[in-house]
């Protein structure tokens, strides 16, 4: 059978766990300095505002429809080829005392007037309650989902094995946004239904190194901690190898062929697939052994101890 890596023994990923468990310290709190520093550029989704849709008999450069509308004196917040490069949607954010509809038609007008060809396709305005609301809901699931994983995992492992999961998660997620943040790239419900994807994925690899992890301690009675957790990631390698490099494959293939509409979603995929692989290596497993996670942990309760009054009646009963 062909077999992508053969392993000889275990590889000795946690010496190296003091010095990626600082590196991934360092970066989350770069990441939420950014955030609270620079804030996310929230889309129409969560802000409110109006889409805009042109068609154009030929291939339409948002670069040239901007200009328009800037020598119109109309602020827009993007302007993106949608669907085709022919179609162009002009997202404009929410003002106070400014009439959408008239927006709109001002909108149309001064574009139509330098290529009298253009089309309206499609008007759509969403409310600054809506987009608090999206804000609202997007932060109650994100919420929900770590609540549920950590009990999830608690339960089905050990508590500090939840914690150190979920500890993964948000360092896959705070990362995430931190790129978000950086580069200003907007944060829309796409790119949130990425991150809840994220999550899923992350955990997903993380609780295939943990089965093999427990599966260990009850074989390797003589053996460090660290020890069980470089053999079972080293067992699991292949397979997280695989898995990974499929999926990023194709999302990257999305990122660079996907167009505009779908970058951001591509983008946080992407880099959610590679800090998760690291935070599955890495974070969820020494973090487990910063919190003081041992092989008995994961052992099976020994069975209850029976006195001789309780041998003596089951010994009547089976009489």
């Amino acid at each position: 059978m062909f077999k992508l890596i053969r392993l000889k023994k275990a590889i000795p990923f946690m010496k190296l766990g003091p010095y990626s468990g600082i590196l991934a310290c360092i970066l989350v709190a770069i990441s939420i300095g950014l955030l609270c520093v620079k804030g996310l550029t929230f889309g129409l989704d969560f802000t409110g505002g109006t889409v805009i849709e042109l068609g154009f008999p030929k291939s339409m450069p948002p670069a040239e429809v901007t200009k328009i509308l800037d020598g119109a004196g109309i602020e827009t917040s993007s302007v993106q080829q949608f669907g085709s490069s022919s179609n162009v949607a002009v997202r404009i954010q929410p003002k106070e005392g400014v009439d959408q509809k008239a927006l709109s038609n001002k909108v149309f007008n001064a574009v139509k007037a330098v290529h009298s060809e253009a089309k309206l396709i499609r008007v759509e305005y969403i409310g600054p309650s809506v987009g608090e609301d999206l804000v609202y809901g997007g932060l109650v699931s994100l919420s929900v989902s770590l609540l549920a994983i950590l009990i999830y995992v608690a339960f089905r492992f050990q508590w500090k094995f939840g914690t150190a999961a979920i500890l993964s998660l948000v360092h896959d997620t705070m990362l995430t946004l931190g790129v978000f943040s950086l580069f200003d790239i907007e944060f829309d419900m796409t790119v949130l239904a990425a991150l809840l994807t994220i999550i899923g994925y992350s955990l997903n690899d993380t609780i295939v190194v943990f089965d093999r992890i427990r599966e260990n301690a009850r074989i390797m009675r003589n053996e460090t901690m660290p020890n069980i957790i470089d053999l079972a990631i080293s067992q699991t390698l292949r397979r997280t190898i695989i898995t990974s490099g499929t999926t990023l494959f194709t999302t990257v293939a999305l990122l660079i062929f996907g167009g505009p509409m779908i970058f951001g979603f591509s983008l946080a995929m992407t880099l959610g697939i590679c800090f998760g692989t690291f935070s599955s290596i890495y974070v969820a497993s020494y973090s487990a052994i910063l919190m003081g996670a041992t092989r008995e942990n994961l052992l099976p309760p020994p069975p209850p101890v029976m006195d001789e009054k309780e041998i003596d009646e089951e010994e009547d009963e089976d009489e």
